[in-house]
Order: C-alpha cells, then sequence, then structure tokens
C-alpha cells in the first residue's frame, strides 16, 4: 500500500466525488476537504490526516466508507423531506453538548438538554442514513418540539435491547451495538433502564463513548469503576460519531457522571 498524504487523499476523493452539481475546496490552514453543492452551498467537510490514518489502517474500504457516508449526506441535502406519515422513522440521538445546535445553513436543530455531556437531538431516518430535524421542518408540519419529543422517545422505547454480557473482576458489562445508528440513543429508554437497575447486584452505571454502542455495568467493586472507565475511553476514541469519554451512575433515575462520585465508594 503507498504511503497516502493529505494533497495526495484529496485528489482522490475529488476523483470518487466527481459531479457536476458540486464543487470542491481544500482549507491547507487545517487540512480539510470540503464538497459541496455549487446551488445552495450545503455540503461537507472532512479533516484530512482523519482519512488519512484509516487508509493506513484499513485501506481503500475505509476511504470508500467515507466516500459512501459523505455522498449519502449530500443526497439528503438536496431533497425535500416531510414527517407527517413516517412518525415511526423518527428517533432521538444522543450527541455530545459540542455538537453544533444550527445546520449548515444556520437553521436551529431541534433538540433537548440531557446531562451536561449530552443532549438529545431528533432525526427523521432514510434507511442508510438520517436527517436531522430543524426548526424550519418542525414549524412547516405545524408540530411542537413537545410533540416531536413524545414521537421520538415511544419509537426509541421499540427498538431491541438485546446486549452482551462480559464478567470482568467480579463486575457485569452489557454491551448493545446493533448498528442500526440509535444504540446509544437506547440510554433515553427508561424502563429497560430501571429494569437493568433492579436486577443489578452492585450499582448500575452506564455510558455512551459513541453512536453505535451502549455500555451499562453493574459495578460490585471499585475495580469496576476502573475498568469502566479504560472501557468507556478506548471506545470514545475508535468510535466513528464520539460522544463522551465519561460514564454515568444511575441514582434515583438520575445520571450522574461517575469522576464526581466515584473516589468516595465504599468497596463492596
Amino acid at each position: 500500500m503507498k504511503k497516502m498524504t493529505s494533497l495526495k487523499m484529496k485528489k482522490l476523493l475529488e476523483e470518487k466525488l466527481a459531479h457536476g452539481g458540486l464543487r470542491t475546496s481544500y482549507n491547507r490552514n487545517n487540512d480539510t476537504f470540503r464538497v459541496e453543492w455549487k446551488e445552495t452551498k450545503q455540503g461537507v467537510s472532512v479533516t484530512l490526516p482523519n482519512v488519512v490514518s484509516k487508509y493506513n489502517e484499513r485501506g481503500e474500504e475505509a476511504v470508500q466508507e467515507i466516500v459512501d457516508h459523505i455522498s449519502e449526506a449530500l443526497k439528503i441535502m438536496n431533497e425535500t423531506h416531510d414527517l407527517k406519515g413516517k412518525e415511526k422513522h423518527i428517533y432521538p440521538v444522543i450527541r455530545a453538548t459540542s455538537f453544533p445546535t444550527k445546520t449548515n445553513a444556520g437553521d436551529p436543530l431541534i433538540y433537548k438538554d440531557h446531562t451536561a455531556e449530552t443532549r438529545v437531538y431528533y432525526a427523521l431516518d432514510l434507511g442508510k442514513s438520517y436527517r436531522l430535524i430543524d426548526q424550519p421542518l418542525l414549524e412547516k408540519e405545524g408540530w411542537t418540539k413537545e410533540q416531536l419529543d413524545e414521537i421520538a422517545t415511544f419509537n426509541i422505547r421499540s427498538l431491541p435491547t438485546d446486549y452482551k454480557v462480559d464478567r470482568v473482576a467480579g463486575n457485569d458489562f452489557y454491551f448493545i451495538a446493533t448498528q442500526d445508528g440509535y444504540d446509544a440513543s437506547r440510554i433515553l429508554n427508561e424502563a429497560f433502564l430501571k429494569q437493568m437497575k433492579a436486577n443489578a447486584k452492585g450499582e448500575l452505571a452506564v455510558a455512551v463513548p459513541h453512536q453505535d454502542v451502549l455500555i451499562i455495568a453493574d459495578i460490585e467493586n471499585k475495580t469496576g469503576y476502573d475498568i469502566l472507565a479504560h472501557m468507556t475511553m478506548q471506545f470514545f476514541t475508535e468510535g466513528r460519531i464520539p460522544i463522551t469519554s465519561l460514564s454515568f451512575l444511575m441514582e434515583d433515575e438520575q445520571l450522574t457522571p461517575i469522576f464526581i462520585l466515584a473516589k468516595n465508594r465504599p468497596e463492596k
């Protein structure tokens, strides 16, 4: 495999994304590549060193994944969408508080606060991808934010919560990773979390390091906190859409970052 540089990657992406209605640009200051629709100027930007790193790890397959992701995102931007009649395809998505609150066009995205580290946005599922719901789309349908949240919350409860479990150093770790785009969103299924807490032998902790995994931990000793912290950080650094490297303790139906509480937890 030939050594890849940012400029070579730029040229490769330009070739793969060639389209009469698109234009590309390169920002040398932050080493980013952008492709956008000429007419609307809506588009996608990618950091080239990140793409090069993925290419070095996995070769052409990684580049094609990114090209497919960009192509799908551009396609969605060029389409008109409606919410009515598609209520069953609306889901909440968890994102970091650093995630943008506006679209590239400057329209406010619909969201609500979740924890000090996370927010809940809303998405219209389109099959291979989804579109985040913004204020103009909500107003076009005449919906309120509360209606949208109610629909999305109902739908997230309908998704399966099958998990794999590993027991490490006397602690049980449960992983939901269906790759449907809403694994982390299952943290909003309160009935499921209450059930897991009721069956826990120790204290229940949860983590959403990136979009495609929900980690639930039954912490029975101090070592469990350390294992969960390392595990969450590893998932966070490897995820395609990272959310937070912190994990949370579930107490009185509230999620509290563990770094605040773990220091004084007695060993069981």
